[in-house]
């Protein structure tokens, strides 16, 4: 062979793709174990040596994309909301599809956030997925905006930049609606119900709405505060269930909060959905699994890990891309009746 070996003599000897062998050389995990080790021994053969600077100069773009999940209290040691993980799976089949790697670690957030990923480039963009409380992540999604980093995150549209999200408005009629037509009338609502969760307060407006629809009366008692936590859910239904103000039904504004709810209302004695029926959101696994099974409102996680995936690369790519907003659906069970 006569001058230095390139990256497309070795897919031609390999038959596989340039493409592919960027990939293998970097031991990339989309590419089989028995397709590296092909590429690397022709490599070897060829002498071939990979021009860092040059590759660099030519793209610009490492291939990757960076998936950075926020730390939630949970009761395990993963710090992860489970919500996240069916999305997670999504999220890491759609790049495969795409030909991009996938980068996971947790947000840090600090001043040289922009610098740990594009600028070093280790990623080409960037997917959020969990935020805390909103007002205080605020100037960090606006510093990343402005530092021109390219991201898109699941949230709501009120936040910087470009966003996935579910119609939460949406998902809390339909929530409330489907325990007024099971005939119940006092219903209480659990979930942070301010601007500092956006998505809770989303869910907790369409609750609102549903009850004003059908003339019922929104009772201010009636609601109790609590991030997305079992304990959290527990703690403020024990306060519902003894401040002495009945209901016969709880909306909990997510599954996680629901479990706990469950827990407390059988501490006291009480049936679901005899007594109380209770109606969660998000539809994470648990939800089938608990007694009884959890009516809840399901988000669509594995249209939202694609759609974060397509938006972020069609953005990389200078596309114009918007935010999205994908439809919420109920999902029946025993704990309604």
């Amino acid at each position: 062979m006569k001058g230095k070996a390139t990256s497309f003599d070795i897919a031609h000897l390999a038959g596989v793709s340039q493409s592919t062998v960027s990939r293998a050389l970097r031991n990339s995990p989309l590419v089989k174990q028995e397709t590296i080790d092909k590429v690397k021994r022709i490599a070897r053969e060829l002498n071939y040596t990979v021009d860092k600077n040059a590759s660099s100069l030519r793209s610009q773009q490492s291939q990757t994309l960076a998936l950075l999940l926020f730390e939630d209290p949970t009761s395990d040691d993963s710090n992860i909301n489970p919500f996240f993980f069916s999305m997670l799976a999504s999220i890491t089949q759609a790049c495969a599809h795409e030909g991009y790697d996938l980068l996971v670690s947790f947000q840090q957030l600090s001043n040289d956030f922009h610098a740990d990923y594009e600028d070093s480039h280790k990623a080409d963009g960037i997917i959020l997925l969990g935020y805390g409380d909103d007002i205080e992540y605020k100037p960090k999604l606006e510093a990343l905006q402005s530092q021109g980093t390219r991201f898109v995150r699941w949230g709501p549209q009120s936040q910087a930049g470009l966003s996935v999200s579910c119609d939460n408005r949406q998902g809390g009629a339909q929530a409330t609606k489907h325990l007024i037509d099971k005939g119940h009338q006092r219903i209480a609502f659990v979930g942070d119900a301010s601007n500092h969760y956006p998505e809770f307060f989303a869910r907790y407006q369409g609750y609102v709405s549903a009850l004003m629809a059908h003339d019922l009366p929104v009772e201010p008692a009636l609601q109790h505060n609590a991030i997305t936590t079992e304990e959290a859910g527990y703690e403020a239904t024990k306060q519902l269930l003894n401040q002495g103000d009945s209901f016969t039904a709880l909306f909990a504004a997510s599954d996680l909060i629901a479990v706990g709810a469950l827990k407390a209302i059988a501490e006291k004695g009480l049936k679901v959905p005899q007594d109380i029926a209770v109606v969660g959101f998000d539809d994470i696994p648990v939800a089938s699994y608990t007694s009884p099974p959890l009516t809840t409102v399901r988000q669509n996680t594995k249209l939202a890990g694609e759609v974060l995936v397509k938006s972020l690369i069609a953005q990389i790519r200078g596309e114009e891309v918007e935010s999205t907003t994908i439809a919420t659906a109920i999902v029946e069970r025993g704990s309604s009746g």
